[in-house]
């Protein structure tokens, strides 16, 4: 897309076309900021939203598993719990004899031990093989009582040892009853049945230390509540929640409760028991560790797409505006292009029109003096004085006429270098009088502080008169009326001599002074070309010297020129 629109903008050119107006740069910096911006963000969005899913994952996989580690505690707690208790009842029918336990002060002795040595036991009681209940020790009236037709008698019958759901049974009261039968060697059976406070379990569950928010509780097979739960009602109550099926390893599941709210759910079955122990965790809790840092990182994520807006943006408009200035450096060039032809052109005529103006010059010249020599050799006559200065003046006149013409032929007469020995200073003096015209013009005090015996040099005269001719016209270009420019030359030592131009104009400022050797820049707007101190750095580079400038803002601008004597060993040298 960049290749085809500076393409294009470049074709554009090429036809003369002007440049981009500032309307249109800004469109078409808005829209390669923009695509920048996305090819660079694209990747760095794709990047962080598979982070964010993984993150989540990884985290929702550690909240589940701590969930899950806290719900084995809770469950290996009340599998210990209730197979310390079944092994007790379990072990005194079988110390015991089934008369001793019918009386009632054993029983009562038996229950004593019991309940200092496992707490929650509420009571204890001897149940013969019809299901009548013979001996009781505990705080009911519950003695003679018939469990025949008790679903947790058959089940006791049929297996030996049975840990029962929650139920109200004759005491109206929830509990859960653990029975163990035992058959002696005679073949008499009977069955010891003792009572466990519900409540045990509550402070089981809550003394392992859930979160804000978090539950957990028994249920049954039947979905009943077993325990009392903060979320959903106290014991026997419905549990709400979808039963899971039923599992002896640990599960974690996500689920939402009829109340809208999402939940971790975490469940497992008790061994020998209907009981199936749950908890439950809020998504939003269990996630929290996760969501706290996310503001951190999502501002860190913010910054950095801003800094990226923010360079592109700028890297945009730093390329366009270097696009921008070539385009109106190419197009200044096909100006100047066609401005160096004319000059060229007007250069050979104004060769053309010198030399031709010599021949007349030099009849004016001999006539004037043979008429000046004829007056000589005649006798006075009034008005013969005057006549010879009038004379004088036009052979003073023809000589400065001739001194132009002599140095456009100079100045024009070749274009490619052409060394030869020359004195510095005639240079100087020569190219100096074809602005001092304008000089007195303007009042513009034009010095020549040349240094005598200089060394002669190897260069070109034509080059070198460019050279001074191009840096004259800006000193005078920059001073108001009345100021000063001072030509200065000077022997610079190790076979190297220097001339430098000093102005009183306007300066420079240190952003110009950084550009000014630049082709095509000027700080005359349209009216200059901004070639010539870059053509000036090249004849002088070309030459074998320096260049060099100093400038300060309305204080004046000297240029220092360093040429060495001998002219470089590439050049052809021509000494006349």
């Amino acid at each position: 897309m960049f290749g085809d629109i500076f393409t294009r903008r470049f074709k554009y050119l090429q036809s003369g076309g002007e440049v981009i107006s500032p309307e249109r740069h800004e469109i078409l910096k808005h829209r390669i900021a923009g695509l920048m911006a996305a090819l660079t963000l694209l990747p760095l969005l794709i990047m962080s939203a598979l982070l964010y899913a993984e993150d989540l994952a990884n985290t929702a996989r550690e909240a589940s598993n701590n969930q899950r580690a806290l719900l084995d505690k809770n469950r290996d707690t009340i599998e210990l719990f209730l197979a310390a208790r079944v092994s007790t009842v379990a072990f005194i029918a079988e110390a015991y004899g089934f008369q001793e336990l019918s009386d009632p002060h054993n029983l009562g002795r038996v229950f004593q031990v019991m309940c200092k040595d496992f707490d929650g036991f509420m009571d204890l009681g001897l149940i013969d093989a019809t299901g009548r209940q013979v001996s009781y020790v505990g705080p009911y009236d519950l003695n003679g009582r018939d469990y025949s037709k008790q679903e947790w008698f058959d089940r006791v019958r049929a297996g030996g040892k049975y840990i029962s759901n929650i139920f109200l049974g004759f005491r109206n009261q929830p509990h859960v009853a653990i029975a163990v039968r035992h058959i002696s060697e005679s073949g008499e059976s009977w069955t010891l049945r003792a009572t466990l406070d519900t409540h045990k379990f509550d402070r089981i569950i809550s003394a392992v230390g859930l979160e804000p928010g978090s539950d957990a509780f028994l249920v049954n097979r039947d979905g009943i509540l077993q325990t009392d739960s903060s979320l959903y009602g106290h014991v026997l109550s419905p549990c709400p929640l979808p039963l899971p099926p039923a599992s002896f390893e640990t599960r974690v599941i996500p689920v939402t409760d009829p109340a809208g709210r999402g939940l971790y759910l975490g469940y497992a079955s008790l061994p020998n028991t209907d009981f199936m122990i749950m908890s439950v965790r809020p998504r939003l809790g269990a996630l929290s560790a996760w969501y706290n840092p996310r503001w951190d990182q999502l501002g860190v994520f913010a910054a950095g797409v801003a800094a990226i807006f923010f360079v592109v943006y700028r890297l945009s408009g730093f390329l366009l505006n270097r696009v921008r200035e070539s385009e109106e450096r190419r197009a200044m060039a096909f100006r100047q292009v066609e401005h160096a032809q004319k000059l060229s052109s007007l250069g050979r005529l104004a060769a053309g029109v010198a030399h031709e103006i010599n021949n007349p010059l030099a009849i004016i010249n001999e006539k004037a003096g043979l008429m000046k020599d004829l007056l000589g050799l005649g006798e006075d006559f009034k008005g013969k004085e005057r006549l010879t200065g009038e004379l004088d003046d036009v052979i003073k006149t023809v000589e400065r006429c001739s001194n132009i013409t002599h140095s456009m032929l100079g100045f024009a007469r070749r274009l490619d270098v052409k060394i030869e020995g020359l004195n510095l200073n005639e240079v100087i003096d020569e190219t100096a009088g074809l602005l001092a015209h304008e000089a007195e013009q303007r009042r513009v005090n034009l010095v020549l502080d040349l240094a005598p015996e200089l060394p002669r040099i190897e260069s070109d005269r034509g080059r070198l008169q460019q050279v001074i001719l191009n840096i004259l016209n800006n000193s005078l270009a920059a001073i108001s009326d009345r100021g000063s420019v001072v030509v200065k030359t000077w022997n610079q030592g190790q076979g190297r001599v220097a001339f430098s131009i000093t102005d009183t104009g306007c300066g420079m400022s240190e952003d110009t002074l950084k550009c000014i050797f630049e082709p095509f820049y000027t700080t005359k707007g349209s009216k200059g070309t901004g070639l010539g101190l870059s053509i000036t750095h090249g004849i002088v580079k070309r030459l074998g010297g320096e260049i060099s400038v100093s400038s300060q803002e309305r204080r004046g601008t000297t240029f220092t020129i360093v040429l060495p004597v001998t002219a470089p060993p590439a050049a052809c040298v021509e000494v006349q």
